[in-house]
This record gives structure tokens, sequence and C-alpha cells, in this order.
């Protein structure tokens, strides 16, 4: 089989192209940035430049249709918040190639932090109160003196989320002008997060994990598994509702009290691909030829070594709890360099150079440098 990858900058790009290479699949990958971290991969055998999605869609689904015909593509995986972009263009793809992406419209429900609240009912886990606000005012308004979470309806990595356990202070700032935000009861708990792949309502692989080193509010670097088959029931009947194909992750709070809260939806692949193991059928289960579901075979945590180390190591010290990290290095195995295919690890650290002087020349943050022609904020994109 022919595969094209997308959004080749992320690990779960290499980690998908690495498993379908073991399948025996020809692996191409894409990205409209450099993505060294897949592409100086043993498992890769073409990288291929594509435009931008979130700037020029159109040019992004030409591109796409070349690169399909050309290398005779059967299956184009996204990874990324291309997702959205990939399934508007759908209808300009050769219809013999399948897109493992659900349609543009329950994404966009699904990647709305108000609407996915709507879908999730009914499915077997608290649903927190929620209102969708436009300013600080009304949010105090609705919340009063509890415990709230700010977010913005369209936003990711915990960008711009404000969190107000003791309730809105008086001299908390407006409301950046990011569109409609929501108001959301504040949780209390353990922060949780899946990540399943689903075929026509039907769960195929599915894992829970604790992020249990962030780098602040933002993504996580380090993954260990957890067992809560609370959370498996719900997406196994939230993907069944809606007939979901694709790759899907939430963010939960697990109570001490053991209830637990979904918070949000992100319809994409998050960092817990890398704790299956690369026996586990993770990419039969992409084109649903499992019988049953997949689950991680090894208990070992994973984690981005370079980021364990560099922002790791320096917060443990700080914090007093050095053992603990020393602990945690020990037992967890790396997502980028693994025996046989050692270079993605110094793609990466290219491509962090390349982040880091994009951001200089922008003023920007390096999150912003990395995902800026990619993310979709709920804007309309053309028909």
């Amino acid at each position: 089989m022919h595969v094209l990858i997308l959004g080749g900058r992320a690990p779960v790009a290499l980690d998908l192209a690495r498993r379908f290479a073991a399948q025996g699949s020809i692996v191409h990958v894409a990205d409209s940035v450099p993505c060294r971290i897949s592409s100086w991969s043993r498992a890769v055998s073409a990288v291929h430049a594509i435009a931008p999605p979130r700037l020029a869609l159109a040019a992004f689904a030409r591109d796409l249709a070349k690169l399909i015909e050309r290398h005779r593509i059967e299956l184009v995986v996204p990874t990324c918040e291309e997702v959205f972009f990939l399934s508007r263009s759908r209808r300009l793809l050769p219809a013999q190639c399948a897109v493992f992406a659900d349609g543009f419209d329950q994404l966009r429900e699904l990647h709305s932090k108000w609407h996915f609240l709507g879908l999730a009912q009914g499915c077997g886990a608290i649903v927190p109160k929620s209102a969708r606000i436009d300013t600080l005012e009304a949010a105090r308004e609705w919340a009063g003196d509890r415990a709230v979470v700010l977010k913005p309806e369209y936003s990711r990595f915990g960008v711009h989320v404000r969190i107000y356990p003791a309730g809105i202070p008086a001299a908390a700032p407006q409301l950046a002008s990011l569109g409609p935000w929501v108001a959301q009861e504040f949780q209390r708990g353990r922060e949780l997060c899946s990540y399943s792949i689903a075929t026509r309502g039907s769960l195929r692989a599915h894992v829970t994990y604790e992020p249990s080193y962030r780098l602040g509010n933002s993504s996580s670097y380090y993954f260990e598994q957890v067992s809560n088959p609370t959370i498996e029931g719900f997406v196994s009947s939230f993907v069944a509702k809606i007939g979901f194909t694709g790759q899907i992750s939430f963010d939960w709070i697990a109570s001490d009290s053991g209830q637990v809260s979904v918070l949000e939806c992100n319809p994409r692949a998050i960092s817990g691909l890398h704790l299956f193991s690369m026996s586990d059928a993770v990419a039969n289960a992409i084109q649903g030829f499992n019988e049953g579901l997949v689950a991680p075979t090894s208990k070992s945590p994973r984690m981005l070594a370079p980021v364990m180390l560099a922002a790791g190591l320096p917060a443990a010290v700080r914090a007093g709890k050095l053992r603990r990290w020393v602990r945690d290095w020990l037992r967890a195995k790396d997502v980028l360099s693994i025996p046989g295919d050692r270079l993605p690890l110094a793609g990466a650290a290219r491509d962090i150079a390349s982040f880091a002087a994009m951001a200089v020349g922008r003023r920007s943050s390096m999150r912003e440098a990395s995902t800026r022609d990619i993310e979709w904020d709920g804007e309309d994109l053309p028909a």
C-alpha cells in the first residue's frame, strides 16, 4: 500500500510512518514546512512540500491531488489540524484514494468547545455546566462566585485558557478578541487524556493516559498509560452515536471519588499514539482491518527525551523532585530515537531551530511559529 501521512512536523506523524512501514507500506510524508523529524526516518520513502492549507487552501488541495495521482497513493492520514482543510477539500481529491478523516461539518462541531459539549450528553461521562460568552462581564454574570475556566471556542494546546479556581477576580483582564469564548464550571481532580481510532462508528483502538510532565499548562512530553473503563465506555458510545471515522482525542478530569468529566475534544492525533507498541495493530485499526479493540501491550511510559531533559530536568531540580525525575526517566522509552532509526532525533533538533528562527523573524512564540499555517479557528472556509 502507498500511504501519504500529513503533518510531517509532528512526532505522531513519525510514529505513524514507522507503523505503516513496518507493515510493508510505502510511506510518503507531506507538509508545508520542513519536517526533518519525519523525513530523516528510515521508514519514509519520500517527503513532499505542499502549500500551507490555512494560507492557500486551493493550492493545498491541488498539491495533494497531484501527489495522490503521481505516487498512486491509496490512503491519506492526517495528524494535525490540517485535517480540517483536508476534509473540506475531499471532493477535489481522486475518489479512489481513501482519506482517514470524517466530514467537515462534523469535524467543525467536534473542534468547537461549545458544540462538542452538546454532542457529549448521554454518553456516560459528566459534561460540565458551560456557557458560550463574548465578554468577561457575561462570564461573571453566568459564573457568579463559582470556580470557572474560560477558553476560546476554538483553540489548542491550552493557549489563552484561564483557570479561576476561586472565581473570576475583580482584576481579571478583558477577553481577547478571538471570537466566542466558553465559560466552563471548573472540575477538580486528576488530568487525563485519551486517544482513539474509529471507523464508521466502531472503536478500533484506544488508550487513556496521564500527561505527567507538561510545558506549563500546555503540551505534555511524558505519557503514562492508565486504565479507566468509564472513559473507554464513553468514547465507544460517542463514536457510535455520531458514526465517526478518524483519530479522536479527549481531555478529562477524574475526581477523587472516581467520577469522570469530559472537557473537550480534539478530532486529530495526539501523543497517546506513542503508547502503543510497534507490534500493536494500529495501522490495521486505521484501515478497519482489525477484529476487536487494539490496546497498548506495553505498560512502559513514553517521552520526548530531548524535552524531558531540556525542560523536565530543570523544573524537577527547582521543585526538589530530582529523584522522581530520575525514576521516571529510567522507566520511559523515547519516541523520537529508536533502535535502527536514530536520525529523527537530529531532525527534530533541526526543525526546532527552524521554528525558533521563524518565531524571531515574526516576533511570535515558538508555538505560533510551528502551527500558524495549519491552525483553524472556526472561520468560514471556501466550499
